[in-house]
């Protein structure tokens, strides 16, 4: 049966790809009513008798498959169709059971503040635990607690004012060699670009040259994985791969370890072997690859995603593209350190906008560990729930024009952010808000600095991007773009 899966499911992928990287034949809400309302609505589970709860209404989908193919076509566009029809609490088909789906800041906020603890991290252990094990994001309630307060110790601002002059260096010694002869695709220039500041900064520059590729193809296959239909290591799957680029990190950062502990380094891996609170609290050497593994790959594939998202957004708004362009000049030629990049005003408001745009990460995983319920819907214990903060990025009552790229919504004098706690949530909420978002802003605002003083950049016209959703949205083409040096 699982051989069936995967050939089905591998056709459909590739006729799929010919659909993404075609020219779309008709709006985007035509195909989506098309593939998402044609299976008929049923209840998840039937409330307790007498609770005047009500049942979670949704649909399954294509048998065995469910919306996977579904949610990988259309992305946060195929969410919202299903929020406007089905509201902010609703279910869905995929990976072979059912997933319970929430959006909307009311929702969102009583999902991910959690002060029943209804909810834990074990629906993130169902898609990912065996490529990111004991990751952060994937520990729960006292534990994680217990990570985070050591973690923060290699987070401080005097910590990621070291990280952000080790950032400096790399993309200046990168960016400017870019060819301007022809077309290149962005996407994956920003991705060695990355891997190499992950290297620099998380790594204090052990493993460079020769492990790069390896690394970057290992993290790949992890990433991939975990959106893999068989959940089975057979051969030629996704996830069998996800587990060899397991393996690959696991004996990278093994290796690299005892140095990091031996020595005083100013890098992100030493910081983690040396955190220690006030009550003694380290991290075992397993507890340190674990997260560096985890960590490495959410700075790596989030900010590429976000420097390229917002790159996107600068080629097709040139007069912001200027805008930004006027205050890097003003910096002067040396290498910005963290109180300069903080001074970047219009890069803060283009990256917080293309954040809402396209979150990097479209949807957080729970699971109930006791019945519970939302805005008045029933949901039973041990379902699978996906939060999908991005369509909170869209919703009219918090957003004016929300289709439309407005930097502006974010500035002092608007504030469309503040209209709702969790109107908009790129880096998650509640305890587990990410860790590096601070870092990961700098670093993004350090290349697209350092792009916009060496270069101009134009997409095609009438070019649109289209993203891939089979794990972290990425652009289905790479994003060409043409590079003019100034």
């Amino acid at each position: 049966m699982t051989h069936l899966i995967e050939r089905t499911t591998r056709a459909a992928r590739q006729r799929l790809s010919s659909v993404l990287l075609a020219p779309a034949p008709q709006p985007v809400d035509d195909a989506l009513r098309r593939f998402s309302r044609r299976w008929p609505a049923t209840d998840l589970a039937a409330p307790p008798s007498g609770s005047d709860l009500r049942p979670i209404r949704g649909d399954y989908g294509t048998p065995l498959v469910g919306h996977v193919l579904d949610y990988i076509r259309f992305g946060t566009d195929f969410a919202r169709e299903r929020y406007d029809r089905y509201g902010p609490v609703t279910w869905m088909g995929a990976f072979g059971t059912r997933i319970a789906t929430v959006a909307g800041p009311e929702a969102t906020q009583l999902v991910l503040t959690n002060k029943d603890k209804a909810f834990s991290q074990a629906g993130w252990t169902f898609l990912i635990d065996q490529f990111f094990h004991r990751g952060l994001m994937l520990l729960d309630f006292d534990e994680h607690k217990m990570h985070r307060r050591i973690m923060q110790h290699a987070f401080t601002r005097d910590r990621l004012a070291g990280y952000t002059q080790q950032v400096g260096p790399c993309v200046r010694a990168t960016v400017p060699t870019w060819s301007t002869t022809h077309p290149v695709r962005l996407y994956w220039l920003l991705k060695d670009l990355t891997l190499d500041i992950a290297t620099r900064v998380f790594m204090g520059g052990r493993g460079d040259g020769v492990d790069s590729e390896r690394i970057n193809h290992a993290f790949v296959a992890t990433v991939r994985a975990a959106s893999s239909l068989v959940r089975y290591p057979l051969p030629g799957t996704r996830y069998r791969a996800g587990l060899r680029g397991r393996r690959v990190l696991e004996r990278y950062f093994a290796h690299h370890l005892p140095a990091a502990r031996a020595g005083n380094g100013e890098d992100l891996f030493s910081a983690l072997c040396q955190a220690t609170t006030p009550e003694g609290e380290q991290f075992s050497d397993d507890d340190v690859i674990n997260h560096m593994i985890f960590l490495m790959m959410a700075a790596h594939d989030t900010s590429t995603i976000t420097t390229t998202a917002a790159a996107y957004y600068l080629a097709t708004h040139p007069h912001w593209q200027d805008r930004a362009r006027q205050e890097s000049l003003a910096l002067g030629d040396d290498l910005p350190d963290i109180d300069a990049l903080e001074r970047l005003d219009t890069l803060d408001l283009v990256i917080k906008e293309a954040l809402r745009l396209l979150a990097p990460v479209p949807l957080v995983m729970r699971k109930t560990v006791t019945d519970t319920e939302i805005l008045g819907h029933y949901l039973p214990a041990d379902t699978l729930v996906a939060v999908a903060p991005a369509i909170n990025h869209f919703v009219p009552e918090c957003w004016t024009d929300p289709d439309t790229f407005d930097p502006d919504r974010f500035a002092a004098h608007r504030r469309e952010d503040q209209n709702h706690r969790f109107a908009w949530i790129p880096f998650g909420g509640g305890v587990h808000k990410c860790i590096g978002m601070h870092f990961g802003t700098l670093e993004v605002k350090a290349i697209l600095h350092e792009m916009l003083r060496t270069h101009h950049w134009s997409v095609p016209d009438g070019y649109r991007v289209r993203w891939d959703n089979t794990s972290l949205p990425i652009p289905t083409d790479g994003l060409p773009v043409h590079l003019t040096r100034r």
